[in-house]
């Protein structure tokens, strides 16, 4: 009782001073009352106070009806093993039924965005308005890499979401889960943005999560997680658990990347990826005390594919992509995401960084079955042995005196080969610098260097090497 009288002292002084408390709100079914937090007062704030305490209910209100509980059935055909085909008779069938979540973001086309994982392999899928009405939705079209799903249902009298401008977004702002947990209807969570640009959690895919530690589970996924004016922040996608159950680690699709995938998703059901030609990988301070490019982060080009786009529009190895139709670019993931999510026959203006120079150039992104844009993974730490031995590989002079350095040979998990060094690989810079004896590339070395950036020539290509 102390507590809640000192609560109440405090929010009456904050009211006076404009800036508003921390809700204390429900975590599932258990209520946890924590010490309240201060938050600065948005110009438009969705929180009321009534009797002294502040609350989200009235953003709630507008916000939910536009979150919807999924149900979906999924028929597999069993194996014929007792010859039900050969009697007539169809053999038996086992279903599978599953539940999440979706956000309606067009009430007027019937819209709605969900998780890939939650709709694929569906036969069925309904969908459950907060009014009580149950809704067969059509699957408009899915992306298993962004976990981006799209749904159209015919309906009247939906509620559709406001999008968030994702680049406002911070690391602290206070956000809201809403989903379908467990299947046992539609619940509210709260918390804060723990990150943004997350990724790592399926490298194959494109990543880049806003977390947060408002509950999320089970179910949950394809839910809306919500700013305090109830504008969309993102799509609940996963969690990091060992339980299964929330632990305070979950993570939704941002809404600038799900706005761009249902813009593919809405004119072919697909999304229609292009490739650049180019390898890449993040560009770190580390990486530029050895190469003094002019900047400290941005996606490194390592390699240049013949006659890709990168090829053709004079894209060059040790070029820095530093920005993207002017928006900036701090890493590979950031470039693979935007060339992934642009489409093919999209131009995209690159902006480099080459010898210290700005340099701008445009690529016209072409449909390829693969992605040709990819970071190389981090190489495990190394030193130098001797003249002729590198991190693991043996080195010798190439026949005939000042042609370079040749790799004879690379023992398999060493930092070497890690960073991709291979036999009969050609030596020839060492950080930018020529390198055409086993001399040089051994006078090029600093033994306080962390970081060496090698040049290499193989098969007649140029390749960028980051051995670390």
């Amino acid at each position: 009782m102390r507590l809640m009288s000192e609560f109440k002292r405090y929010a009456y002084k904050s009211l006076n001073k404009t800036v508003l408390t921390a809700a204390v709100l429900a975590a599932g079914v258990t209520s946890v009352l924590s010490t309240p937090a201060v938050l600065a007062a948005p110009a438009e704030t969705a929180m009321v106070y009534d009797n002294t305490m502040p609350s989200l209910a009235p953003m709630l209100e507008d916000v939910t009806p536009a979150v919807v509980n999924i149900s979906v059935t999924r028929v597999q055909q069993m194996p014929d093993v007792f010859g039900f085909r050969g009697n007539g008779q169809q053999p038996p069938v086992r279903r599978s039924r599953g539940a999440g979540s979706g956000v309606v973001i067009d009430s007027e086309e019937g819209y709605i965005v969900t998780n890939h994982h939650v709709v694929t392999g569906a036969d069925t899928i309904n969908v459950a308005l907060l009014d009580g009405r149950v809704l067969e939705a059509e699957l408009i079209g899915s992306d298993e890499q962004t976990d981006i799903a799209l749904l159209r249902v015919e309906a009247e009298r939906l509620t559709a979401i406001e999008l968030a401008d994702a680049g406002r977004m911070r690391i602290g702002d206070y956000v809201v889960a809403i989903g379908n947990p467990f299947g046992i209807g539609q619940t509210v969570t709260s918390g804060i943005i723990s990150a943004l640009g997350r990724a790592g959690i399926n490298n194959d895919n494109y990543e880049d999560f806003i977390q947060t530690d408002a509950a999320i589970n089970v179910g949950n996924s394809g839910g809306a997680l919500v700013d305090l004016q109830g504008r969309l922040v993102g799509i609940n996608t996963a969690i990091i658990s060992g339980s299964g159950t929330s632990s305070g680690v979950g993570f939704a699709v941002p809404v600038d990347m799900m706005d761009a995938v249902i813009s593919h998703l809405e004119r072919d059901g697909v999304v229609r990826r292009g490739q650049l030609g180019v390898i890449i990988r993040d560009h770190t301070p580390l990486v530029e005390d050895t190469l003094h490019l002019g900047a400290e982060h941005g996606a490194l080009i390592t390699q240049v594919m013949p006659d890709s786009v990168a090829d053709q529009v004079g894209l060059q190895v040790s070029d820095l992509v530093i920005a993207v139709n002017g928006e900036s670019i701090t890493s590979s993931r950031e470039l693979r995401n935007a060339v992934g999510l642009a489409g093919v026959d999209q131009v995209l203006e690159l902006g480099l960084l080459r010898d210290g120079e700005q340099v701008s150039v445009n690529a016209m992104i072409i449909a390829s079955g693969a992605d040709a844009v990819a970071a190389s993974a981090d190489n495990n730490n190394g030193r130098r042995a001797d003249e002729s031995r590198f991190l693991g590989a043996q080195l010798q002079d190439v026949a005939g005196a000042g042609n370079g350095v040749v790799v004879a040979d690379v023992a398999q998990r060493s930092p070497a080969w890690a960073a991709g060094l291979r036999p009969g690989d050609i030596i020839a810079q060492v950080n930018r610098q020529p390198a055409q004896s086993l001399r040089e590339f051994n006078q090029l070395l600093s033994e306080e260097a962390r970081v060496v950036a090698l040049g290499v020539v193989r098969d007649g290509q140029q390749l960028l090497l980051i051995v670390s």
